[in-house]
């Protein structure tokens, strides 16, 4: 039982360790806020950050969903099409090794400096987007030959050949690219509005990137927490959601003891 606790235990000790450090060597609240400031802070504020917490988890959600449809949708035609997976491929790639920063500017102009919302979705999507693809793809692929070839000589439709044998192979791989895509559509969200939206959003970037300006720590600190907290919650639910999409029949995720 300790051992379930013990994340938990470690985390506290090192707030514990935090809180004597900053007052034992008497360190200034605008190098490094004490724990307990944070917490202050964070409960004081909470409205306010609360409400740049849903426009960034909007974004996220939303860049998150449009990668999901996007990616899926390109890795079942790729799947179904050598060659439109070499040609796609490599600019996928592309795409996946430019840095957010050097394209942000880019987007702002394309889809205009008034609907910074909009660039940010982009850019969270951009985020999120090749690990879906790249995970779908090779689920796609990884059916049993045997199987396949079962469901051929059945006269099985191409629908039946999908839904029965395709997807479900390709579930453990696309749920994994959803957990890793999940905290990127987070990370690409607030990149994204640090880089293009910050002073005409009121996403929680813009909280960091105000209090930083202000040398508010405990206000920075707060922010810093809250989308940490959120990153969890989401990678929770996915695992979550894997846990009961492939509890009862796949070996990855059934319960030991």
């Amino acid at each position: 039982m300790l051992w379930k606790l013990a994340p938990l235990l470690f985390g506290i000790a090192l707030l514990v360790a935090w809180q004597l450090l900053v007052r034992g060597f008497a360190i200034p609240k605008f190098v490094l806020p004490a724990p307990s400031e944070i917490i202050e802070t964070l409960v004081r504020d909470f409205p306010s950050l609360f409400k740049a917490l849903l426009f960034t988890l909007r974004v996220t959600l939303t860049g998150y969903a449009f990668a999901l449809v996007i990616g899926i949708g390109l890795a079942l035609l790729m799947s179904a099409s050598p060659l439109v997976n070499r040609i796609l491929f490599p600019y996928a790639v592309v795409l996946q090794v430019t840095p957010l920063i050097a394209i942000a500017p880019l987007v702002m102009i394309w889809v205009g400096i008034q609907n910074t919302a909009r660039a940010m979705i982009i850019l969270s999507m951009l985020a999120a987007f090749f690990p879906i693809l790249i995970n779908a793809l090779l689920g796609f692929k990884s059916y049993d030959r045997g199987l396949g070839d079962l469901f051929r000589l059945y006269g099985a439709t191409r629908f039946q050949f999908f839904s029965q044998l395709q997807f479900r192979s390709a579930l453990p791989y696309l749920l994994a690219g959803m957990k890793i895509s999940g905290a990127l559509a987070l990370i690409g969200a607030v990149a994204a509005e640090l880089v293009a939206g910050s002073g005409t959003s009121s996403g929680l970037a813009y909280v960091i990137f105000e209090s930083g300006n202000r040398l508010n720590m405990a206000r920075m600190f707060a922010a810093f927490a809250m989308l940490s907290i959120t990153g969890v919650l989401i990678h929770s639910a996915l695992s979550l959601l894997e846990r009961v999409s492939l509890g009862s029949w796949h070996e990855s995720a059934m319960q030991r003891d």
